[in-house]
C-alpha cells in the first residue's frame, strides 16, 4: 500500500492491471501526438485527427484519475 497520496499513480502502474493498461494507451496517443504536431503542415485530416487524439487522451486520463481517487478513498488516512 503506497504511504502517501504521491505514490498511487506508481503503486497502480505495479499492481492494477486495468491503470496500467490506460496509462499504457494514454502514451501511446502522446506519441501519436507528438509524431503528428512535428509536421511543419497539417492537413484537416490531420489537424481533425489532432482533436481527436487530444480527446482520447483526455478521457483516458480522466479514467486513471477516478482510480487513484477511488484508490485514495480505499487507502486508510497517512
Amino acid at each position: 500500500m503506497p504511504a502517501t497520496a504521491q505514490e498511487i499513480p506508481g503503486d497502480l502502474i505495479s499492481n492494477d492491471p486495468e491503470f496500467c493498461r490506460l496509462a499504457q494507451e494514454h502514451s501511446r496517443f502522446e506519441e501519436q501526438l507528438h509524431q503528428l504536431t512535428r509536421q511543419a503542415y497539417l492537413s484537416a485530416e490531420d489537424m481533425l485527427l489532432e482533436v481527436q487524439i487530444k480527446k482520447l487522451k483526455l478521457r483516458l486520463k480522466d479514467q486513471m484519475q477516478q482510480l487513484i481517487a477511488r484508490r485514495r478513498r480505499e487507502s486508510p488516512a497517512r
